[in-house]
Formats: C-alpha cells, sequence, structure tokens
C-alpha cells in the first residue's frame, strides 16, 4: 500500500500552492521579500507584512507577472493584536520579521530589548496562535520560522538577538508538536549572514563594539567562523522556506534546516 505522503520520483512536479494563502513577516526587504516573491511564484496568494509601505507596494508591483499575488499589508508587528488578527486563514506562515542593535550587556538599552523580543518572539507566537485554528480546520498547514545560526549558537554583543532567536526555536517546537496530529509542520530555518539590510547595518555596529574598521568586520567577525567565506543571498533562504512548503517535505517538522556555511561544524 502507497503511502499518502510517499516522495515522488525524480521528475516531481515544481511547487504548487495555487489556492493556498501565505503570509510573509518583513516583507518589504532581505529575506521576507525573497521569500514573498518565491510563494507567489509557486501561485500562492501573499500576504506581505510589512511596516514599510512603500517596500511591500513595490513588491506588490514587482510580483505582478507571477502566478500568484502579492498584497501589501502595512503593520507594525507591537500591535500585536493586530498581527494575530492578520493572521487568520493563513495556509501557509512564514515569522521572519527582525531587527538587531549590537551593545554589550550593561549598555543594551531596556526598550529595545523588550521590542527586540516583541517583533521577534511574541509577535510569532501571536501569528501562530492566530493561523492555527484554520490551519487545523483543514488539516494541513506550514509554519516556517526565519531563526539564524544564532538560534543555535551565541554570539557576544547580541543579547536580544540571540535570546529571541533561541526563544523562537523553542516555540517553533512546540508548535510542531502540537500541530503534528493535525497535518501542520513547524520548522526554522537557521542562515548565517545574509545579504541583507540588516547585515550592512551591522558593519558599522560591530565596528564601534570591536573598535576595528567596517572592513575588518566582514571577513574577522561576521565570517570568522563560517568555512564558506561569503554571505549567503536571500533567494537561497527562500528557496529552503518553499522546500518546507513541498510535499516531500512533509515529514519535517520540529527541526532547524541550517544553512550557516559549516559555523556549527565546529
Amino acid at each position: 500500500m502507497t503511502s499518502p505522503h510517499a516522495v515522488p520520483g525524480p521528475h516531481a512536479p515544481t511547487l504548487d500552492l495555487g489556492g493556498r494563502t501565505a503570509l510573509v513577516t518583513g516583507a518589504a526587504g532581505g529575506i521576507g521579500r525573497a521569500c514573498a516573491l518565491r510563494l507567489a511564484a509557486a501561485g500562492a496568494k501573499v500576504r506581505a507584512v510589512d511596516r514599510d509601505a512603500g517596500g511591500v507596494e513595490e513588491l506588490a508591483e514587482d510580483a505582478a507577472h507571477l502566478p500568484g499575488t502579492v498584497e501589501p499589508h502595512v503593520l507594525d508587528l507591537t500591535d500585536l493584536d493586530a498581527a494575530e488578527l492578520a493572521a487568520h486563514g493563513t495556509d501557509v506562515l512564514v515569522n521572519n520579521a527582525g531587527l538587531q542593535l549590537v551593545r554589550p550587556l550593561q549598555e543594551f538599552p531596556p526598550d529595545v530589548f523588550h521590542t527586540v523580543l516583541t517583533v521577534m518572539l511574541e509577535a510569532p507566537f501571536r501569528l501562530i496562535r492566530g493561523a492555527l485554528p484554520h490551519m487545523y480546520g483543514q488539516g494541513w498547514g506550514r509554519i516556517v520560522n526565519i531563526s539564524s545560526v544564532h538560534g543555535l549558537r551565541a554570539s557576544p554583543y547580541k543579547g536580544a538577538y540571540v535570546a529571541a532567536k533561541h526563544g523562537l526555536e523553542g516555540l517553533s517546537k512546540t508548535a510542531a508538536l502540537e500541530g503534528a496530529p493535525h497535518g501542520v509542520t513547524s520548522n526554522c530555518v537557521n542562515p548565517g549572514y545574509v545579504r541583507t539590510p540588516l547585515v550592512a547595518r551591522q558593519l558599522a555596529d560591530q565596528a564601534q563594539a570591536h573598535g576595528i574598521p567596517e572592513e575588518r568586520v566582514l571577513t574577522e567577525v561576521l565570517l570568522q567562523d563560517s568555512a564558506v567565506k561569503r554571505l549567503i543571498e536571500p533567494e537561497e533562504v527562500a528557496e529552503a522556506v518553499a522546500y518546507l512548503c513541498s510535499p516531500q517535505a512533509s515529514f519535517m517538522t520540529g527541526t532547524s534546516l541550517v544553512l550557516d556555511g559549516g559555523w556549527t561544524a565546529h
């Protein structure tokens, strides 16, 4: 008897999310933008969530030729009630939005720590909470949390970011255990340093924190522990997200898909 989750042969069709609704946070740029475009290319109706109205409008225009659609949804994720409401009816949820501040713990502003944890941990909880009733009701759902190598390893001066990503890993595993009987998977994608505006801003912050020129930060700090000495591209992360939404990944849940260039192999 053939399993309903049997892996197709080598000529399996490309990812088809036609008829599915996806929500991507932090969709105006970087990884979120790449994920929104990839899911729309697979036919999904994508809710592009970001507080950058111009960025998501431009994204929608750039996606106009794709099989799916991108609908701009301007939202500040610190509005947790609105975040939960935005996730209603979602089939695929990509928790991507993030922010970063590089400071020693004794100098880290408490208000910024609170905001980072709100956007990067509490908002994903509320989005998952809003999405699950629909996913459970139909017996299918995909939760993909964009974590980081910093969800698995710590670095100095990134207390809020590391704390949020470690928390996201635990939240994702809990969602996987609860969602499995309902056909819902939950996984993390863990990239190293990605070529995004967030990383570009870190160059200046890290230069200040370590007291070295910016040109040395990339090679001596950011990529020090990476065997592959380059930044990962947002499209590479988006392809991992797409894979986790595919039939071939239906048995993958509660885990972390690491794209770190060998960082955690040490």
